[in-house]
């Protein structure tokens, strides 16, 4: 939530192309790592996949490094 937060402020305070890129990536790294994150309990499953539906409802959630990370997240 950070990152998109940090991505918005970019955008309407129409910053510099290089902050709006360094935000973007930011947002990036946070879905990645959302991605990668294991689940430690079923709620936490629930909860992981609630949130990511979302975003790929938004069609956020489309590189193939997303679901590397969120299949190798399911992995013991």
């Amino acid at each position: 939530m950070t990152a998109y937060a940090a991505l918005g402020r970019a955008v309407h305070e129409k910053a510099a192309s290089s902050s709006y890129d360094r935000a973007s990536r930011d947002e990036e790294g946070a879905l990645l790592a959302i991605c990668a994150y294991p689940a430690v309990s079923p709620d936490d499953s629930a909860a992981k996949a609630r949130y990511l539906l979302e975003i790929e409802a938004r069609g956020e959630l489309d590189l193939p490094e997303h679901m590397q990370a969120l299949l190798y997240s399911t992995i013991s």
